[in-house]
């Protein structure tokens, strides 16, 4: 027998405590990897490559107040602006049998899926919604879900503004993530209330270097109007609606730092009690001429062998949770945009072994250097 099946036989000396052992490190390691992805989707990853372009402009005191329609075609003259695309949350029920769990957007089909290239969407339904003033399109996930078919008439009825909307499915397109919200010509709700209000625009400037100086022209332009405006980035806008549940960093940082704490509890209380148990046959291993620094390999050998098959299970955990959450009908406009990259698990591996190392030290140098007499005495 090698010493590395030695090691690897002596985790399952007790296969209780074993077991549970690695179902406490593995359900840490999937929450350490769950919050390490939210915080990369939040702060790092880009969400689209043309996202670095956009630009979100809405009323400067509140998301809830309405900036007047005439603002778009004022930004649109401004130098660098290629795109001023409408986004109104529709506060509306849809009347059908399935659930109403979606966004209706009102927008503009001319220019909306200029921001968005990655939907897939063939180029007739395009032209077909760009043509019916009551056109619409959704996403195939959502699509899928409700059964709906092109040429379907979907009716949804407004609550703040009370007008009643007959839409006529024009196109389902493909997304790379799933978009739970179904798309309309804002102008078709404008007409019917006589509603000359937009939520936000969605700004799309002609290259990424621009966006800061676009979003303070546009801000300079309205700033003594009775509806002034807030300009910002895309991401920057995204970044203020997260922190609006709190200190997200902050949550996400203590959270990680109390995982890691618990991780290393158990894994040195386990790595100890193991030790603690085999003290008489440490000393028969060190009677027979196992050095110190051998004994000490060996108990870490078992800890990392715990550890990694705990930050495997946890790891498999994370993806499946992280895949639910995207995919599941409720999710947020952030959740489907969570995935775990290599570079996070290239960081919960480290993470994983450090936690190994730190808990067996103290254990395994104490082990290594017992009396051998005292040792062989021992009764445990």
């Amino acid at each position: 027998m090698t010493l590395a099946q030695f090691a690897a036989r002596n985790v399952w000396r007790n296969k209780r405590r074993s077991i549970l052992t690695i179902l406490s490190l593995s359900f840490s390691f999937l929450l350490l990897t769950l919050l390490m992805t939210i915080w990369r989707t939040f702060y790092i990853d880009p969400w689209s490559v043309i996202s670095a372009r956009h630009i979100v402009c809405r009323h400067r005191v509140s998301l809830a107040l309405p900036l007047p329609s005439y603002y778009r075609e004022k930004i649109r003259a401004i130098d660098g602006v290629a795109d001023v695309i409408p986004l109104n949350l529709f506060d509306a029920d849809y009347k059908g049998t399935t659930p109403d769990d979606f966004a209706k957007i009102g927008t503009d089909p001319a220019e909306y899926l200029n921001a968005y290239p990655e939907y897939q969407i063939p180029v007739e339904q395009v032209t077909a919604w760009k043509k019916d003033a009551a056109g619409a399109i959704v996403g195939s996930e959502l699509a899928k879900q409700h059964g709906w078919k092109i040429g379907d008439r979907l009716t949804i009825e407004g609550g703040e503004i009370p007008v009643i909307v007959e839409l006529n499915l024009r196109g389902v397109f493909q997304s790379p993530y799933p978009v739970r919200a179904i798309y309309f010509d804002w102008g078709y709700v404008q007409r019917a209330a006589r509603y000359q209000n937009d939520q936000l625009y969605l700004i799309q400037a002609d290259s990424p270097q621009n966006v800061s100086r676009i979003s303070h022209d546009v801000d300079q332009m309205f700033r003594n109007s009775p509806a002034p405006t807030r300009t910002e980035a895309e991401r920057a806008f995204d970044i203020d609606l997260i922190s609006r549940f709190g200190n997200v960093k902050a949550f996400i940082l203590s959270i990680c730092l109390a995982v890691l704490f618990a991780t290393l509890l158990v894994s040195a209380n386990t790595i100890s009690m193991s030790i603690r148990e085999r003290t008489r046959e440490v000393a028969m291993m060190r009677s027979l001429g196992f050095a110190p620094g051998l004994v000490q390999v060996l108990f870490l050998g078992e800890t990392l062998t715990l550890s990694a098959s705990s930050w495997l299970l946890g790891t498999i955990g994370a993806y499946g949770l992280v895949f639910a959450l995207a995919h599941a009908p409720a999710a947020g406009p952030f959740a489907v945009l969570l995935k775990i990259p290599f570079t996070t698990l290239a960081v919960s591996l480290p993470v994983a072994a450090g936690v190994a190392v730190i808990s067996s030290v103290i254990p395994s140098h104490q082990a290594s250097h017992i009396n051998i007499v005292e040792g062989l005495r021992h009764v445990g």
